[in-house]
Protein backbone atom coordinates (compact mmCIF):
# COMPACT_ATOMS: atom_id res chain seq x y z
CA UNK A 1 0.00 0.00 0.00
CA UNK A 2 2.86 2.35 0.83
CA UNK A 3 4.37 1.48 -2.44
CA UNK A 4 1.16 2.40 -4.19
CA UNK A 5 0.85 5.58 -2.16
CA UNK A 6 4.41 6.49 -3.09
CA UNK A 7 3.68 5.71 -6.70
CA UNK A 8 0.52 7.78 -6.47
CA UNK A 9 2.49 10.66 -4.91
CA UNK A 10 5.13 10.41 -7.64
CA UNK A 11 2.43 10.41 -10.30
CA UNK A 12 0.82 13.43 -8.67
CA UNK A 13 4.14 15.29 -8.61
CA UNK A 14 4.78 14.24 -12.18
CA UNK A 15 1.30 15.41 -13.26
CA UNK A 16 1.77 18.74 -11.41
CA UNK A 17 5.11 19.23 -13.17
CA UNK A 18 3.54 18.38 -16.51
CA UNK A 19 0.66 20.74 -15.73
CA UNK A 20 3.15 23.54 -14.90
CA UNK A 21 5.11 22.80 -18.06
CA UNK A 22 1.90 22.75 -20.05
CA UNK A 23 0.80 26.03 -18.45
CA UNK A 24 4.18 27.57 -19.23
CA UNK A 25 3.88 26.37 -22.82
CA UNK A 26 0.34 27.80 -23.08
CA UNK A 27 1.60 31.14 -21.74
CA UNK A 28 4.47 31.09 -24.22
CA UNK A 29 2.05 30.34 -27.09
CA UNK A 30 -0.24 33.14 -25.89
CA UNK A 31 2.69 35.56 -25.80
CA UNK A 32 3.71 34.52 -29.31
CA UNK A 33 0.11 34.91 -30.45
CA UNK A 34 -0.07 38.42 -28.95
CA UNK A 35 3.24 39.32 -30.61
CA UNK A 36 2.05 37.98 -33.95
CA UNK A 37 -1.23 39.89 -33.54
CA UNK A 38 0.70 43.11 -32.90
CA UNK A 39 2.85 42.47 -35.96
CA UNK A 40 -0.23 41.74 -38.07
CA UNK A 41 -1.92 44.96 -36.92
CA UNK A 42 1.28 46.91 -37.61
CA UNK A 43 1.55 45.32 -41.07
CA UNK A 44 -2.10 46.15 -41.84
CA UNK A 45 -1.58 49.75 -40.72
CA UNK A 46 1.55 49.95 -42.85
CA UNK A 47 -0.30 48.47 -45.83
CA UNK A 48 -3.12 51.01 -45.39
CA UNK A 49 -0.59 53.82 -45.18
CA UNK A 50 1.17 52.59 -48.32
CA UNK A 51 -2.16 52.33 -50.17
CA UNK A 52 -2.97 55.93 -49.25
CA UNK A 53 0.50 57.06 -50.33
CA UNK A 54 0.11 55.13 -53.58
CA UNK A 55 -3.24 56.81 -54.25
CA UNK A 56 -1.67 60.22 -53.59
CA UNK A 57 1.23 59.42 -55.91
CA UNK A 58 -1.23 58.31 -58.61
CA UNK A 59 -3.04 61.65 -58.34
CA UNK A 60 0.29 63.52 -58.50
CA UNK A 61 1.33 61.48 -61.54
CA UNK A 62 -1.93 62.33 -63.28
CA UNK A 63 -1.45 66.03 -62.47
CA UNK A 64 2.15 65.94 -63.73
CA UNK A 65 1.03 64.29 -66.96
CA UNK A 66 -1.62 66.97 -67.49
CA UNK A 67 0.91 69.70 -66.73
CA UNK A 68 3.38 68.10 -69.14
CA UNK A 69 0.75 68.05 -71.90
CA UNK A 70 -0.10 71.69 -71.18
CA UNK A 71 3.58 72.62 -71.39
CA UNK A 72 3.94 70.72 -74.65
CA UNK A 73 0.91 72.51 -76.07
CA UNK A 74 2.34 75.84 -74.94
CA UNK A 75 5.68 74.94 -76.44
CA UNK A 76 4.01 74.11 -79.74
CA UNK A 77 2.19 77.43 -79.66
CA UNK A 78 5.44 79.23 -78.84
CA UNK A 79 7.19 77.41 -81.66
CA UNK A 80 4.41 78.41 -84.05
CA UNK A 81 4.71 82.04 -82.93
CA UNK A 82 8.49 81.95 -83.43
CA UNK A 83 8.01 80.46 -86.90
CA UNK A 84 5.46 83.12 -87.78
CA UNK A 85 7.81 85.86 -86.54
CA UNK A 86 10.65 84.37 -88.58
CA UNK A 87 8.44 84.30 -91.68
CA UNK A 88 7.45 87.93 -91.13
CA UNK A 89 11.09 88.92 -90.65
CA UNK A 90 12.00 87.07 -93.86
CA UNK A 91 9.28 88.88 -95.81
CA UNK A 92 10.46 92.23 -94.41
CA UNK A 93 14.06 91.39 -95.31
CA UNK A 94 13.08 90.44 -98.87
CA UNK A 95 11.17 93.73 -99.20
CA UNK A 96 14.20 95.69 -97.96
CA UNK A 97 16.45 93.83 -100.40
CA UNK A 98 14.10 94.58 -103.31
CA UNK A 99 13.88 98.25 -102.32
CA UNK A 100 17.65 98.42 -101.84
CA UNK A 101 18.25 96.95 -105.28
CA UNK A 102 15.89 99.52 -106.79
CA UNK A 103 17.64 102.34 -104.92
CA UNK A 104 21.04 101.07 -106.03
CA UNK A 105 19.83 100.99 -109.66
CA UNK A 106 18.54 104.55 -109.28
CA UNK A 107 21.85 105.64 -107.75
CA UNK A 108 23.77 104.02 -110.61
CA UNK A 109 21.48 105.66 -113.13
CA UNK A 110 21.93 109.01 -111.39
CA UNK A 111 25.70 108.49 -111.31
CA UNK A 112 25.66 107.74 -115.04
CA UNK A 113 23.59 110.89 -115.64
CA UNK A 114 26.03 112.91 -113.56
CA UNK A 115 28.91 111.40 -115.51
CA UNK A 116 27.17 112.40 -118.75
CA UNK A 117 26.69 115.96 -117.47
CA UNK A 118 30.33 116.05 -116.38
CA UNK A 119 31.38 114.85 -119.83
CA UNK A 120 29.17 117.50 -121.44
CA UNK A 121 30.68 120.19 -119.23
CA UNK A 122 34.17 119.05 -120.23
CA UNK A 123 33.11 119.15 -123.85
CA UNK A 124 31.79 122.69 -123.42
CA UNK A 125 35.11 123.68 -121.87
CA UNK A 126 36.96 122.17 -124.86
CA UNK A 127 34.58 123.82 -127.28
CA UNK A 128 35.10 127.21 -125.63
CA UNK A 129 38.87 126.66 -125.59
CA UNK A 130 38.84 125.86 -129.31
CA UNK A 131 36.63 128.88 -130.01
CA UNK A 132 38.95 131.23 -128.14
CA UNK A 133 41.95 129.83 -129.96
CA UNK A 134 40.18 129.94 -133.29
CA UNK A 135 39.49 133.69 -133.28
Amino acid sequence: MKKLERKLEENKIKEEKEARDLEAMVQHVEQNLQLMTKRAVKAENNATKLKQENALLQVQLKNYKMENEALRSGQSASLAAVKQNADTALQNLLTVITNSQSSIKQLLSGAESLQLVADLLKSIDRISEVSEDGR
